[in-house]
């Protein structure tokens, strides 16, 4: 969970819905901006703005880590479409499309977010958040549903599944490429693969899905 204790006055850009609990001293206010790209990027664009001052408590839709990225005002970042999950006014998002191809296969839609400006970003992830700086030249391949938020260029590409990567695990041999330099947040948990792992554990009678109570 987020916590965050806001001055009079001050205000912080939030997802829609994340909001757990605040004091009654804090004003909130929602904000949307519509636009075609935005219909694509299978992410919520809208922000709920919440102003000081008191405390103000926010939380992702599932467990996992939230961490925050401290963004200097040159460096542009990339991120996934649910890894979002609040920043200080300074940042502005915008959808960008990344081509047909990453569309595709990078299992982050025709359009991702781009982040600017200088301030603090929130990020969310499904499971633990792990984070590797490339080096100039430095390369790292990461499972195409593990993405949080990226500064790195990449390329998606189709690798050998039948070795160290299952075709289980990254959709028929499709990872991303990483080439530094850069910074590369990816998440413990592929949402697909534990959506599946789930189903899996449900017992199911012909159509019918069977809860055991113990």
């Amino acid at each position: 969970m987020l916590y965050l204790r806001l001055q009079p006055g001050y205000e912080i850009k939030g997802k829609p819905g994340s909001m757990v609990a605040m004091d009654a001293t804090v004003k909130i206010k929602g904000k949307f901006k519509f636009s075609v790209k935005k219909m694509f990027t299978g992410g919520e664009m809208s922000e709920s703005i919440f102003t000081g001052p008191g405390e103000v408590l926010l939380a992702p839709e599932t467990w996992g880590d939230i961490v925050p990225i401290q963004l200097d005002g040159q460096t542009e970042w990339k991120v996934g479409k649910d890894a979002f999950l609040a920043c200080t006014m300074g940042i502005t998002r915008a959808a960008k499309s990344q081509g047909f191809g990453k569309a595709l296969f990078s299992g982050e839609g025709l359009f991702v977010q781009k982040v600017s400006g200088a301030g603090i970003m929130w990020v969310q992830s499904l499971g633990a958040i792990f984070s590797r700086t490339l080096q100039p030249g430095e390369q790292w391949i990461v499972d195409n549903g593990h993405l949080v938020a990226w500064t790195a260029q990449y390329k998606v590409e189709r690798i050998d599944a039948g070795g160290l990567f299952s075709a289980s695990h990254t959709d028929e041999g499709l990872v991303c490429r990483f080439t530094g330099p850069g910074v590369v947040y990816i998440q413990t948990r592929n949402p697909e693969t534990l959506g599946e792992w789930i189903r899996d554990q449900v017992p199911v009678q012909g159509n019918t899905v069977v809860y055991e109570n113990n």
